[in-house]
Parts: C-alpha cells; structure tokens; sequence
C-alpha cells in the first residue's frame, strides 16, 4: 500500500472554519480562505501585523468589550498552553477601503496552541464563528404575540445568559490569577534557603500537583551547621493549596531553627514533633533530616514516618537509609527519644531525598515506586546532580508535575 504525504497548508486553507494563525507576540502570520471570506478582509491587509492593529477597537462602541476579551484570552492560551474557548463577542472590524468604517460583527472564538518541540507555545490558531445573523435577527425584546415569540425569546435569554457567564468567567480567572500570583510569592519565600547557594553539589526540585493552585505541603532545607557539617530535609504535610502551604512554612522554620540549636537530627525532630501537636493542619506530616559530616565523611539521620532516603555508591549499589524510622509528627505515644542512624559514605556517592508523589502511583505498592526510583537511581548515579534530577523525574513520570507534589533533593556527597 502507498501513501501520500499530508499537504497541510492545503487543508487549512480550504477549511471550512474561518481560522488564522498567530505567532507568540500575536502577529498573524497564516489564514485561510474562509476567513478571507467572512472579514472581507485580503490576505495583504493582514499577513505579518499585529492582531490588534489589523482589528482595533470601534471608537464608536468604546463599551464593546471584545476586543479585551480575545487579548485576554489569547494571553491565557500563552501562559497555560492549552486551548481556550469564548462565548460569543461583539467585535467589529474595520470596513476595507473605507478608513475609519467599521462593521457590527459578532463571533464564537475558539484559541488552541500550537506547542514547539520544546514544550512551548509556536502558533496559535484563531477559529472562529461568524454569527453575526444569529444575534441581529435575534432582538432581546419581542412583542409577546408576535410570531414565534417565544422560541425567539428563549434564544435571545440564552445568548444574553452565555454574554453574562463570559464576563463571570473573566472576573473568576482574573480572581484566580491574583491568589495564585499571592500564592506563589508566598511560598517562594517560605521555601527560600539561603544556605543553598553555596552548595553546588546539590540540586533541588520542586514541582507542585497537576491542577493544583500550584502551592503545596511539600518542602525542602538545607542548612549550613559548621564548615564541615551541614543539613538536608524534606518533609510533607497532608493535603494542598494555601493552608497546606501555610503548615509547610510553620514546620519548615521550626525545623530550621531546632537543628542549628540542636545538632543531632533525633532530637531536633523530637522539638518539631511537639511543636506538631499545637497545629491540626500539622497532625501526620511526614519528614526526613539528614546530617552530613564531610571531614568524617558519614551520614545521620531520622525519619518521622517519610519514605527513606537513598544512598546510591558510583558503581550502582543503592542503600536503603531505613533504619531509624518513627511515626509521623505529633503522633508519637511515648517520650523515648526518636532514633537516629549513621552510615559512612565515599566521596562520589548520591544522597537522595524526596516526597511520596515522586513514586506513589494510584493502585500500585508504593514498593513498587520505590524499586522503580532505585533501579533508576543505580542506572544513572555517576551523572552530575542536575543531570540526575530532570533524569529522575523523566523516569518516574513526572517530569511535568503529577497528582501529588513532589519534592526532591540530591546531594552529590
């Protein structure tokens, strides 16, 4: 059997849509016949300008909001790099051959991306609907015995009701833009480590769950103790969203502090699990804190209830760092001491610590993502911490977030 290759600038061109094509600074650079058509506009008047020099606002209808509607909506598209659809828009176009006339148009747009092989938006198609007719011949007041009133009526109610749900949506995302901008500042600053800086043999990453408001309960630390000894953490409150944020950067500080007072991580934890027990939001979050002494070259470390940390040696052995493991904080039902375990490592090896939404998988042991981390670990160990981090987070499948925040954190010992 032959085949043919796809002419796909012959397709969009006699697509029955009228569509266009724009770059990321919004300059048309593509449109089809049907467009062509509907506007009646030529392809000269409009290939290679701005979007919004070839379709200004009507200075005679300074109300008509489409015109900041399709902007709107075509920098959503460029941010989220998914498609975006409008309700139907009054936007009328400039007459051509006639400066300063304008046309009453209206339009149902549709804005999809179009992504470049590095994940990024490349094109944006502008399809559009011209219903025009539709909402001329459709007048919001009738006389109740004129013919047809009512289903004309309940047609106008619809399209008056799809304008009002336009202008909510707006108000929502615009809403939702602003908390999410507060959102964000916020827990950059929660998660700051100055520390951090000064070790380039760590990388850190942070990626909080798909959908989420893009804050989470997950955190990281690094805390400098001496010129020779320095502390990793991670940690994990349950739940998302700003008040999971919020325990986060309460939690995380308390740690902070309690380990540069108090130099053995056991006993620093222990200070964090009674500090735990005055928040609700703080019941059952999981951390890890390790030590590591570089002029004895060995790691201490304790564990409330968080998945262990992994040592991984050049040649591919990985260690399990499972052996001084408590229950989560706030939870401990006696004063024993938590414990703390000490293992020697080689300089070139991987410490490796992270949060349960980098192996946990829905249906599936959480064994199961523990061995997949390891094997992917033993596989790739001699690659700089950078390297091994985006390699990790590609093997596990979480390269562009997952149902669950994910933190992690490599120590290139």
């Amino acid at each position: 059997m032959t085949t043919s290759r796809i002419d796909y600038r012959a397709l969009f061109a006699v697509a029955c849509s009228p569509c266009l094509v724009l770059d990321p600074e919004l300059v048309i650079v593509e449109v089809n016949e049907a467009y062509l058509r509907a506007t009646g506009r030529t392809r000269e008047e409009l290939i290679g300008r701005y979007f919004f020099d070839a379709y200004p606002e009507n200075p005679a209808d300074p109300d008509a909001d489409g015109v900041h509607n399709l902007n709107a909506s075509l920098q959503r598209v460029l941010r989220s790099k998914g498609p975006d659809t409008m309700a139907v828009q009054k936007y009328d176009i400039p007459v051509s051959g006639h400066p300063g006339g304008f046309r009453e148009k209206w339009w149902s747009p549709i804005n999809t991306p179009v992504l470049g092989a590095d994940g990024e938006v490349q094109w944006i198609i502008h399809r559009v609907e011209d219903m025009t007719e539709f909402a001329l011949t459709r007048p919001l007041r009738l006389r109740p015995d004129a013919p047809g009133a009512e289903h004309k009526a309940t047609e106008a109610e619809l399209f008056t009701r799809a304008q009002e749900l336009q202008r909510l949506n707006e108000e929502l995302r615009e809403a939702h833009d602003r908390e999410r901008r507060t959102a964000l500042t916020l827990q950059e600053v929660m998660l700051h480590s100055p520390d951090l800086a000064a070790h380039r043999e760590i990388a850190v990453r942070y990626l909080p769950a798909v959908r989420s408001l893009n804050v989470c309960g997950d955190w990281y630390d690094v805390v400098d103790l001496s010129d020779d000894t320095y502390t990793v953490a991670v940690g994990d409150v349950v739940g998302h969203g700003l008040e999971a944020a919020a325990v986060m950067g309460m939690l995380r500080s308390a740690l902070s502090a309690a380990v540069r007072a108090i130099h053995e991580p056991g006993t620093a934890m222990d200070v964090l699990s009674r500090y735990a027990r005055a928040f609700e939001g703080a019941l059952a979050t999981t951390a890890v804190k390790a030590v590591i002494d570089t002029r004895q070259q060995h790691i201490t470390y304790t564990s409330a209830g968080h998945l262990p940390p992994l040592l991984a040696r050049p040649d591919g052995t990985v260690v399990l760092l499972d052996e001084a493991t408590n229950p989560p904080l706030g939870v401990l039902t006696e004063d024993a001491p938590r414990p703390q375990a000490t293992v020697a490592y080689t300089p070139g090896d991987t410490l490796v610590l992270y949060t349960d939404g980098l192996i946990e998988r829905r249906g599936e042991d959480i064994d199961a993502g523990l061995h997949r981390l390891a094997d992917a670990l033993a596989r790739h160990a001699r690659l700089s911490p950078d390297r091994l981090a985006d390699v990790l987070l590609t093997r596990l499948g979480v390269a562009d977030g997952g149902r669950d925040d994910v933190a992690l954190v490599i120590v290139r010992l």
